[in-house]
């Protein structure tokens, strides 16, 4: 018998729709620090843990609290990054031990994606706590939808411990045609969707969007005093390329160029934070990528780039407001265009795979505007956006 969807949150409904809400004067906490709503669900259990560098619980990693708090836990599953968000993007991770509590480490980023069953039947509870950002193709987001298949799968349950979208004040952008599903687009809604992770697992189970139809049986502990217009500064970065507030609102926009020959900053100290290319013509700004951790080899590494900087222009406010923004790309394409006679080969394949949808590169190739190729999918946005709220846990 399929599991309802409210048949994983039904009996925190009441604590979710109360502590959903931000009361005066009482502090912000995530969900991994509201730990009077979960402890008991894992006493006496193997735990398994879906997790990174960012599950920080009052400055101490969570899997180092639950350990000084007398729970076992038997796994933690690595995501892209790895455990501790030091790998480049895109490495495959071996499986590993972790050298401070000698825990396995199974990566969930390496030769698959989904943990085997006769992992998940070594465990009798999981846990899932990743800082997100908030987009379609940050792949936090598959990481935990393979996670919750293998735990349906086995009728492990789960727990997500939900933290901040720091864009999650905005909905933005087209909405996934199911064709170029990835690893980078797994399931059908926009770049910029404005949930949290908590928020989205309960839209994977009610939507009914995993394997087979299948469920989990889904607990998500909410944050405290939280809210979709709250500002949260990020304490640490989510992963190598993203070192600050800044970059993770520019994100949205200048990660399209990952599928172009054009840098976003990699291998230099403002990744996301500017782009270029060594035949644009016109720009003062210059910059050279070169090999650091976290980016080993960057596009154009060694190579004097030239383009423009966002660092600081425009302001933090009208970057949040414009969420995902066609027009840098555009501009890139263009001066390309113009100086070498770039065309269709300003474009990988992977490009489809981020934007989500067969007709942006289309459009740009036939000189149209940002905003003349964003009405082409406000329709479906505005339908996401009333399905979305079924699922909201916050204000």
């Amino acid at each position: 018998m399929k599991r309802t969807f409210y048949i994983g949150v039904l009996g925190l409904f009441l604590f979710l729709v109360s502590c959903g809400n931000t009361r005066e004067n009482e502090p912000f906490r995530t969900g991994a620090e509201n730990v009077d709503a979960y402890l008991s669900l894992l006493k006496g259990k193997r735990v398994g843990v879906l997790t990174n560098h960012t599950a920080l619980m009052d400055g101490i990693h969570l899997v180092d609290s639950l350990i000084s708090l007398g729970m076992d836990i038997s796994m933690i599953f690595a995501p892209e990054h790895g455990f501790r968000g030091n790998e480049d993007a895109g490495a495959h991770i071996d499986t590993q031990t972790d050298p401070v509590t000698g825990i396995p480490i199974v990566s969930v980023y390496g030769t698959g994606f989904i943990p085997a069953d006769s992992l998940m039947q070594q465990i009798d509870i999981a846990l899932f706590d990743i800082q997100d950002v908030g987009l379609r193709f940050y792949t936090y987001l598959s990481s935990m939808y393979y996670f919750m298949e293998a735990c349906a799968r086995n009728n492990i349950p789960l727990i997500v411990l939900d933290r901040p979208n720091p864009n999650g004040h905005i909905v933005s952008g087209p909405v996934l045609d199911m064709q170029f599903r990835s690893f980078v687009g797994i399931i059908p809604i926009p770049v910029v969707h404005g949930m949290t992770l908590g928020e989205l697992a309960c839209m994977i189970n009610g939507e009914f969007w995993l394997k087979d139809s299948l469920q989990v049986l889904l607990t998500v502990v909410p944050c405290l005093n939280y809210t979709h217009q709250t500002l949260y500064q990020l304490p640490v970065r989510p992963s190598p390329n993203l070192p600050n507030n800044r970059s993770v609102y520019l994100y949205p926009s200048l990660c399209l160029f990952e599928a172009t020959p054009v840098s976003l900053g990699r291998g230099t100290d403002f990744p996301f934070q500017v782009y270029g290319h060594p035949q644009m013509t016109g720009y003062e700004f210059s910059f050279t990528p070169h090999p650091v951790p976290g980016a080993v080899n960057p596009p154009q590494k060694g190579i004097l780039c030239f383009g423009k900087d966002l660092r600081v222009s425009p302001p933090d406010q009208v970057v949040r407001a414009n969420g995902f923004n066609l027009e840098y790309v555009i501009d890139a394409y263009r001066n390309l265009h113009e100086s070498t006679g770039m065309g269709e080969e300003f474009f990988t394949s992977y490009f489809e795979k981020l934007v989500g949808v067969d007709y942006v590169r289309t459009m740009i190739l036939q000189g149209m505007e940002a905003d003349e190729i964003a009405a082409r999918w406000y329709n479906d946005l505005e339908a996401f956006k009333l399905k979305r709220k079924e699922y909201l846990i916050y204000p």
